[in-house]
């Protein structure tokens, strides 16, 4: 099947870039989607099992395990964001006890409760407020009761100060849901590129069988010519059993395909996640039109659509940035410290009523300096050598990418100029069949002559059927190399 290449309309405007957004928890895994009208119901189940290449790459969307794993993996991975995004919101934490004490004096029954919140900006200042509440009851010592409130900040001077050290976790935790979506991308994108491929090396057998089927049907029809001549007495009978022979190898044949074809069945089959028991046949017409890109272009469009790529760039993003939260980790940790509590209790007892009130405050400076420790300066010095390795794994990555774009760019044509001649091959070895056809019927070519001819046709058959799949099959790998097959096939990821 030939497919638009919305990659040339692209390169009109190459701004594209993976999303970035934080996305909620999903209960349920989400599932690609064909976008057109090709995303239609396929019921194998019923007598009609024809399967055209469409069908195949529905199914496999929607049933294929590899693309089903990655998409529950995605359901982790969105958490993971959501749990980093939740940093600079207010946390609670609510503590309680109930104790029963019991000794030689008195009995006491004694409950606490402290709920406690706590809120981090992304400047690095930490606000908590602590509220508990403390009551006692005793035989002997009678009721007790307090609660107090209190309020303390701390701001980081070094360690832990400032908008880009606070906020690094948070945009690391952004570029690697950047990375797991692009991943998610690129597994589907291969999933569907194996299918593809599977689906026409069915196509191929399918028309491989055929092939032998039609030669077996020709040499029966040169023996029926072979016998005719022989009654005739213009050939020698011995010369039938060239004939015969050829027949037997023909037979031979049909048996190789149909099993090669109920092996590439059953490889289908498995990709899709369907019953091998399911009857499908392959019914997509085999053709081709050639296609034209300039190697500059594709590599353009590869630059802002290859995954791989992509994940690349975004993975010295993530190096920078461990960089930067290194670096802060080896400071020393100088803070301000403010607060202030407020306790109120309350005693009743035999003796009387005895309560009070108090407010205290403070203000200060902490320090921790750590001295003759290493281990504080180790995660700076891997992340150093990470970010310096990053800009290795970069233009590696370019450069591999840019030969994976020559090479298919040239490929693609090397396979177009072969399928024409293969073309080319199988029309003049047909003519060259019927020629020496009509001329073994006037006695002027012997039944050998035929045989060699009609083993030529078979293998020019086979060249060129060989050379166009090899063509299409290069299209789909155009498509991978360049990122652009979930686009080619209008494809929705649906990973919101």
């Amino acid at each position: 099947m030939n497919r638009p290449w919305p990659w040339m309309a692209l390169l009109l405007c190459l701004s594209y870039g993976p999303a970035l957004a934080g996305d909620d928890l999903v209960g349920q895994p989400s599932a690609p989607s064909l976008r057109s009208n090709q995303a239609r119901g396929v019921l194998l189940s019923q007598q009609n099992t024809d399967l055209t290449l469409g069908d195949a790459v529905y199914l496999g969307l929607r049933n294929n395990r590899s693309i089903r794993s990655a998409y529950l993996q995605r359901i982790a991975q969105k958490f993971d964001l959501r749990v980093s995004e939740d940093l600079f919101n207010p946390k609670l934490l609510i503590s309680g006890t109930y104790q029963a004490n019991r000794g030689s004096k008195d009995s006491a029954r004694n409950a606490t409760l402290s709920p406690t919140t706590s809120l981090l900006s992304e400047y690095g200042t930490r606000l908590s407020m602590a509220w508990t509440q403390q009551l006692t009851n005793a035989d002997v010592a009678g009721r007790y009761r307090s609660d107090g409130l209190d309020l303390a900040i701390i701001q980081p001077l070094l360690r832990g100060a400032g908008w880009d050290v606070t906020t690094a976790p948070l945009r690391v935790a952004r570029i690697a849901e950047q990375v797991n979506r692009l991943s998610l991308k690129s597994n589907v994108a291969q999933t569907i590129s194996d299918i593809i491929t599977s689906y026409r090396e069915v196509l191929r057998s399918q028309e491989q069988l055929t092939i032998t089927q039609d030669a077996l049907k020709r040499a029966r029809a040169l023996l029926d010519v072979n016998k005719a001549l022989i009654a005739a007495g213009r050939m020698a009978e011995f010369e039938i059993v060239q004939t015969e022979a050829d027949i037997a190898t023909q037979e031979l044949g049909v048996e190789e395909a149909r099993n090669q074809v109920d092996i590439n069945r059953l490889s289908l089959l498995r990709l899709l996640a369907l019953d091998l028991s399911t009857p499908i046949h392959a019914t997509e017409a085999l053709e081709a039109n050639r296609v034209s890109i300039d190697k500059q272009d594709a590599f353009r469009v590869a630059q802002v659509q290859q995954p791989d790529y992509l994940a690349s760039l975004l993975g010295s993003q993530q190096a920078d940035l461990n960089l930067v939260i290194a670096k802060d980790q080896s400071r020393w940790d100088v803070s301000l410290v403010a607060g202030a509590n407020q306790i109120r209790d309350r005693t009743d007892n035999d003796l009387g009523n005895v309560g009070s009130r108090r407010w205290d405050s403070y203000a200060g400076v902490q320090v921790q300096i750590p001295i003759g420790d290493l281990s504080t300066r180790q995660a700076e010095v891997h992340a150093r050598v990470d970010v310096e390795n990053q800009q290795i794994i970069l233009a590696d990555a370019k450069q591999a990418l840019e030969r994976s774009v020559t090479d298919v760019v040239r490929d693609l044509g090397t396979r177009w100029r072969q399928y024409e001649i293969a073309q080319r091959a199988v029309d003049l070895s047909r003519r060259k069949l019927d020629i020496e056809r009509e001329k073994l019927s006037a006695g002027r070519s012997s039944n050998f002559q035929v045989l060699s001819y009609e083993g030529d046709l078979r293998n020019a058959e086979n060249a060129r059927l060989n050379a166009l799949i090899a063509y299409l099959n290069a299209q789909t790998q155009l498509d991978l190399t360049l990122g652009m097959t979930l686009e080619s096939w209008d494809i929705a990821l649906n990973d919101y």
